[in-house]
């Protein structure tokens, strides 16, 4: 199978194993209750799925009745009929990411960061500590949702990785690999704190969760990054495009 439909594959996969997911005509959609931040509900379309304006209209409705915003993400490529049906519905590209993945032998080892600590949260303060910290990263405000603490509590339980890194003891850099599924998991929720970047903690943080990843039997890493600069850092230990991923939302009227 190639690359781009293997990581489509494993992001369907773990959003029908989500017990709150819903199944909308072609689209699995990854609902979370505990988390309303737009990347963490999508919705992904069936391989090869050809949606009517019908099922595109139920996809939206269904969106609305949950409280989040209609959106999808998802490799264009594995179903190169959704993209002008969602268009013709009025959806709006938010941006075309690349695809990146690492397997064994191709991670590149950064440098060494003064005081820096990388370690699974283990205990209740650790894991808050984590998603305190991923949440700011992504603009939030205030304490986090239950549900960001939760999804490293269970990457961690189900055979992917969370981590927690500190400088001198002070909360620096969260992140995980969620649940592998045959041998690939995504890095994701990947965030260094205000005050601790531009110091190398976010390739350092990636490494280490890559590495702790493969140990645990994983034969490919993939992610999204956020932008070229991002890249670059993920390509600087080993990461290469794999290709290219669709963003795609309806703001309200």
């Amino acid at each position: 199978m190639p690359m781009d439909a293997d990581v489509q594959t494993h992001a369907r996969t773990l959003a029908q194993r989500s017990p709150d997911h819903l199944r909308v005509g072609p689209f699995t959609v990854r609902y979370n209750p505990g988390w309303s931040l737009k990347y963490a509900n999508y919705a992904i379309p069936d391989q090869g799925a050809e949606p009517t304006a019908e099922e595109v209209d139920a996809l939206v409705a269904a969106f609305r009745a949950h409280d989040r915003l209609p959106r999808l993400e998802f490799l264009p490529g594995t179903a190169p009929a959704v993209e002008p049906a969602l268009l013709a519905a009025g959806f709006t590209v938010e941006n075309r990411a690349p695809i990146m993945a690492c397997a064994p032998g191709g991670l590149v080892p950064p440098k060494q960061v003064d005081g820096l600590t990388i370690a699974e949260p283990a205990t209740d303060e650790e894991l808050a500590a984590a998603a305190l910290v991923q949440h700011h990263g992504y603009g939030g405000t205030g304490e986090p949702e239950a549900g960001v603490a939760d999804w490293l509590r269970t990457a961690a339980r189900d055979g992917g990785v969370a981590a927690l890194a500190t400088v001198d003891g002070a909360p620096a850099g969260a992140g995980g690999c969620s649940v592998p599924v045959d041998g690939l998991t995504e890095l994701a929720g990947l965030a260094v704190a205000d005050g601790f970047r531009r110091r190398g903690i976010g390739a350092a943080l990636s490494a280490h969760l890559t590495a702790t990843a493969f140990a645990r039997g994983c034969r490919v890493v993939w992610l999204e990054p956020g932008d070229a600069d991002v890249e670059r850092i993920y390509a600087a230990i080993g990461f290469r495009r794999v290709g290219e991923k669709l963003n795609i939302s309806l703001e309200p009227a």
